[in-house]
């Protein structure tokens, strides 16, 4: 399985960004799928997820309302749409396939830089 994550770059604050994760797997729709991401000198953090039928999400209360994920599974491609982008948000976006506990299959992170 490999993802590629693409859609990162630089904009102002409440500017907006659309993320893609490319997941090249056979059996696309049975992976759940989730956006990490990691500022400089900060841990990685959980930004979203989205279960393998797109019927569940789950956010970082810090982007609530501001971040939406989504999937295609006919394209197997998932989403992320930010919008209201703040400076806080400037880190590098991963993500992160899983179909049992734990986010096996990382793609390789795209920078999303936001400016005041």
């Amino acid at each position: 399985v490999q993802l590629q994550a693409s859609g990162g770059g630089s904009v102002q604050a409440g500017g907006s960004l659309r993320l893609s994760c490319a997941v090249s797997a056979r059996t696309f729709s049975r992976y759940a799928v989730a956006w990490f991401r990691q500022a400089p000198g900060n841990e990685r953090e959980f930004v979203a997820a989205i279960n393998w039928s797109g019927g569940n999400t789950y956010y970082q209360d810090s982007v609530k309302g501001r971040f939406t994920i989504s999937r295609d599974n006919a394209k197997n491609t998932v989403y992320l749409e930010m919008n209201d982008l703040k400076p806080e948000d400037t880190a590098v976006y991963y993500c992160a396939a899983r179909i049992y506990d734990l986010y096996e299959y990382w793609g390789q992170g795209t920078l999303v830089t936001v400016s005041s």
